[in-house]
């Protein structure tokens, strides 16, 4: 049963599906822009569950700036760089396979990480100014 939760992170599998794909083929332009759509539609979800605005595409980079620091973890802005790398190269086309493969596979790691953003809040989103807290507390 698809619910909304489920669609966009569907949605993403299916783009890294097509990444592969175009990959395999060695269609560099379009194995590129699949990947970076995936991570754009699965950022845009979880800005609109937050409440957060995502109507262009510089917000994007506020959006995983907040991110990483509700969660706490630079490897989320780290992760996001390969993706973005990935946009870039839609337009240059000057990136081996082997690396762009790379990158491919590290776009797959940011989208596990956000797996568990992109769910609907019982209360409040966090604050992603304040310090993320541990355990239950």
């Amino acid at each position: 049963m698809t619910t909304p939760r489920t669609v966009p992170i569907a949605h993403s599998q299916r783009l890294m599906s097509h990444a592969e794909r175009e990959l395999a083929n060695g269609d560099r332009l379009q194995a590129s822009e699949k990947a970076w759509a995936a991570v754009a539609h699965r950022l845009k979800s979880i800005a609109e569950r937050r409440g957060w605005q995502y109507t262009t595409h510089s917000q994007v980079y506020g959006i995983v700036d907040r991110l990483t620091r509700e969660l706490g973890d630079s490897r989320l802005r780290d992760l996001f760089a390969y993706a973005s790398s990935l946009h870039r190269s839609y337009y240059i086309d000057a990136v081996p396979l082997d690396a762009l493969g790379y990158e491919i596979d590290k776009v797959e790691e940011l989208l596990e990480m956000l797996d568990p953003l992109d769910r609907p809040f019982t209360s409040a989103p966090p604050d992603p100014r304040q310090p993320p807290t541990l355990g239950g507390a």
